[in-house]
């Protein structure tokens, strides 16, 4: 077994297997982690997420480590697949490290169908599906001029009132869909004007809807807490806040680096841009941000009254049968509080490309998987599958609580249109893998090939054999719709 790893000019040195290091040196004011295997190693070494994890060490108040796990890929300033958690009161707060999407995030609907019900309608569900939720850049929402205040201070709250949601669904949410330290009035006009037409809608890129069955079940108990079972249909969501999200970064990005020029300068890297904590700006971001949070979760509150709808007109089934297993976001900043050398100490967490993960105890969990841990939902590409995961043991002490988002890219959208055909992709999953494939156009298809990502199989046992994400159940595509 190796004991370091060449990167350019960077030696990793293992700590124990699947943890790697870059030791604190220079301005670092932590040392750098990732977790991987070695074929991982070698592919995150193909772009500058080392780079980034390592300049992400150099931000005021950073605890313990910066980390970068499996699925991570080179992002804005700071890597998807980041994690760093940085002093509440004497840190700061970064919006690089938090990403353009705020909230983007995934939720998974568990049917009482198998997939012999699906077989045979497949196209018929593709279509009906890519009909009812609008997708796309710029794709309008099911809401006409929604009411943006509201949605943004109450979250999925407001689409129970409105008939869009369940209690049940509430229940099945992080943070009970609704985060209260959000500010609408923090949000500018631009941003929320953005947003008034798009609630209840996909977007582009990498954001979907995919109907999936159950092929693996690798802890009985567990599944059965979460209410999954084999040959079970599911549908899996990803999506987040939005043309809103987007303009809430833009517009604080920019205050930032001019407001608090002097601390930016000390970074080494300018899309780290932050605000220092108890500033003004970094309350005010706070407070923006949790309100785009809100507007996620019910946006994709939203498209799951949708798909509830078209379920309910091709299966004669009541939308009521269609249950929320949990809804996670992946791009975020949460004060938590972590024991930090013996201490409990208040920090901000932010995870990009990085999903909350805290086990069973937890007192933020809901009381559905208090005693089970946090579901945790991994998208892979639409031809590799996905796997339902519930918080490891050693996630606190690990990664504070946190795992992957998904299988991480391997390949730019630029380099994806280059090598895949959209119109060969649909075809050949649809021949060679029975899985039907809707989208705006033939270049977002190539955009997500499945060559274009990492194998998801290997992310997930990273996490699994790290004890900070435990394989429940693994999923595979019936039909996927995207923007």
């Amino acid at each position: 077994m190796t004991e370091t790893f060449e990167a350019g000019d960077v030696t990793l040195e293992r700590i124990r297997e699947y943890v790697w290091e870059v030791p604190q040196h220079g301005d670092m004011r932590v040392p750098a982690r990732l977790l991987a295997s070695e074929s991982l190693l070698e592919e995150i070494t193909q772009d500058k997420t080392i780079e980034q994890i390592t300049n992400t060490t150099h931000l005021p108040g950073i605890q313990k480590y910066a980390i970068c796990m499996p699925d991570g890929h080179q992002g804005y300033g700071f890597p998807v697949g980041g994690v760093a958690a940085i002093d509440a009161e004497n840190g700061c707060i970064s919006p690089g490290a938090v990403g353009y999407d705020i909230n983007c995030g995934v939720r998974m609907v568990k049917t009482n169908h198998t997939y012999g019900d699906v077989q045979g309608h497949e196209q018929e569900l593709v279509e009906a599906l890519f009909e009812a939720i609008p997708s796309g850049l710029g794709g309008g929402g099911v809401v006409d001029n929604a009411p943006v205040e509201a949605v943004l201070d109450r979250g999925v709250e407001w689409a129970v009132e409105e008939g869009y949601a369940t209690e049940a669904d509430l229940a099945h949410c992080e943070d009970e869909g609704r985060r209260p330290d959000a500010d609408p009035s923090a949000v500018s006009q631009k941003a929320k004007d953005r947003g008034r037409n798009q609630l209840g809608s996909l977007g582009s890129g990498n954001h979907f809807l995919e109907v999936q069955r159950v092929t693996d079940i690798f802890r009985n108990d567990v599944a059965a807490e979460f209410g999954l079972e084999l040959d079970q249909i599911v549908v899996l969501i990803h999506c987040g806040s939005r043309g809103l999200g987007h303009q809430v970064c833009t517009d604080y990005l920019r205050e930032i680096e001019q407001t608090h020029e002097g601390l930016l300068n000390q970074l080494p890297d300018k899309e780290l841009a932050a605000a220092p904590a108890g500033s003004q700006l970094a309350e005010q971001y706070y407070g923006a941000m949790c309100a785009a949070i809100n507007f996620a979760w019910t946006n994709r509150q939203l498209i799951t009254h949708q798909t509830r709808q078209v379920f309910a007109d091709i299966f004669d089934t009541a939308p009521g049968e269609l249950e929320l297993l949990y809804d996670v976001a992946h791009n975020i900043a949460k004060r938590e509080t972590h024991d930090i050398d013996g201490e409990d100490r208040e920090v901000f967490v932010h995870r990009k490309g990085a999903t909350r993960a805290f086990p069973a105890g937890r007192p933020e969990l809901p009381a559905a998987y208090s005693d089970v841990g946090q579901p945790i939902i991994i998208p892979g590409s639409m031809g590799a599958g996905s796997y339902v995961l519930r918080g490891g043991e050693n996630s606190l002490s690990e990664t504070f609580g946190s795992t992957a988002h998904g299988a991480g890219r391997l390949m730019s959208r630029t380099q994806a249109k280059n090598e895949f055909w959209g119109e060969d992709v649909q075809d050949n999953l649809r021949e060679q893998d029975h899985i039907y494939v809707k989208a705006q156009s033939g270049a977002t298809v190539a955009e997500e090939a499945p060559g274009v990502y990492k194998d998801v199989d290997e992310v997930v046992n990273v996490s699994d054999a790290l004890g900070i994400g435990d394989k429940v159940a693994r999923t595979y595509p019936v039909c996927n719709i995207k923007g």
